[in-house]
């Protein structure tokens, strides 16, 4: 008997399993045999502030002290590139992300293999980082276990009951609390619907990625990530290679996700577009599963109608830049403190909202 279970062994379960660990005794379920296996395994692993919605933004800055004093940020910048017909989705990612206009000169100067004869309109934000993700997710781990907490993998949930004692799991073994913290990513509607917890509408979303090798054996180790205008496609310095990545959205169902070919090749040609070298095969392909609520933000805290049932999903694509101050929030939440994170924030990532 536990405090608290976690479901979900992604960043967002380690992190508030870590959290809570401090006050209450606690056991992470994961389905998987390791943790970190779907989404958080496949991470463009960037944080820049302006990326989201206001509440995201909030979790964002709020996260920042935790990254710095921890030495998890790497500095990246963010490049914005586009032909001169892409004047309009242009001029919308600068005032919605905060990058300020270079000049094409300058954009070639940050990324080498850029097409001058392409590259009509150019746009920098240098504070975006790279998270070092795996050294984040083993500190949370760390905490977890050196506060008495318990990880178990290989535990999948296969049924979830509440009587007047709590909530009792079936997930290999037999595991109960008062406290039941869904955090299962893609699958968090799934876990809701087990429970018998009105679900709240979160879809996950495939998003492909390719791995190419170091065009023409350029050192890509200090490119800053470099986007398509509205968020077309992205490439990024991966271990002296590229990852690059037609940034799709397509709404599907709680999967082990593969890359779609054809999706792939059109964010690849979207990218060739733009470059002078030739995209050769790709050294590896993969995908991932963003979840999203409805209005594509975080959902933190007590279900209204089930308070023994606390959210913690629909990170999106923001698990990682915003889960330290979404993990607070939520230990905060759960044990009835004032939450740090200012209460207009708080109110935008709450459950109730979802709920008529």
């Amino acid at each position: 008997m536990a405090d608290i279970i976690v479901i979900g062994g992604g960043i967002a379960g380690l992190s508030a399993a870590a959290r809570l660990s401090a006050d209450a005794q606690v056991i992470l379920l994961e389905m998987e045999s390791a943790t970190g296996y779907h989404a958080s395994g496949r991470s463009a692993a960037l944080i820049e502030e302006n990326y989201g919605a206001p509440s995201v933004q909030a979790l964002n800055r709020a996260s920042m002290d935790h990254f710095k004093e921890g030495c998890y940020l790497t500095q990246r910048g963010l490049l914005i590139v586009a032909e001169a017909d892409d004047s309009a989705a242009f001029k919308a990612d600068v005032a919605n992300m905060g990058v300020h206009p270079i000049t094409p000169s300058e954009a070639i100067e940050f990324v080498p293999i850029l097409d001058p004869a392409k590259v009509a309109l150019a746009a920098y934000h240098a504070p975006a980082f790279d998270i070092d993700t795996d050294r984040l997710m083993q500190d949370f781990i760390r905490t977890i276990r050196a506060n008495g907490g318990q990880i178990v993998t290989d535990a999948t949930v296969t049924e979830i009951r509440q009587d007047a004692h709590g909530w009792h799991i079936r997930a290999g073994g037999e595991y109960s609390a008062p406290t039941l913290v869904n955090a299962a990513g893609a699958w968090a509607d799934l876990i809701a619907g087990i429970a018998g917890v009105t679900p709240l509408g979160i879809v996950p979303h495939r998003r492909s990625m390719a791995r190419i090798a170091a065009p023409d054996g350029h050192d890509t180790s200090r490119w800053p990530m470099f986007f398509g205008t509205g968020e077309s496609w992205y490439a990024k310095t991966d271990a002296g290679a590229l990852i690059v990545s037609p940034a799709e959205e397509v709404a599907t169902h709680p999967h082990d996700a593969f890359a779609d070919d054809m999706t792939l090749a059109e964010g690849l040609d979207r990218y060739q577009n733009m470059v002078t070298p030739e995209v050769t095969r790709p050294l590896a392909r993969w995908a991932g599963l963003r979840s999203f609520a409805p209005d594509r933000t975080l959902v933190l805290g007590r279900d209204p109608e089930v308070p023994e049932f606390v959210w913690c999903a629909g990170q999106g694509g923001y698990g990682f830049q915003t889960s330290p101050a979404a993990s607070a929030l939520l230990a905060d939440l759960v044990t009835g403190r004032t939450p740090a994170l200012d209460p207009q924030s708080v109110s935008e990532l709450r459950p109730d909202r979802l709920r008529p």
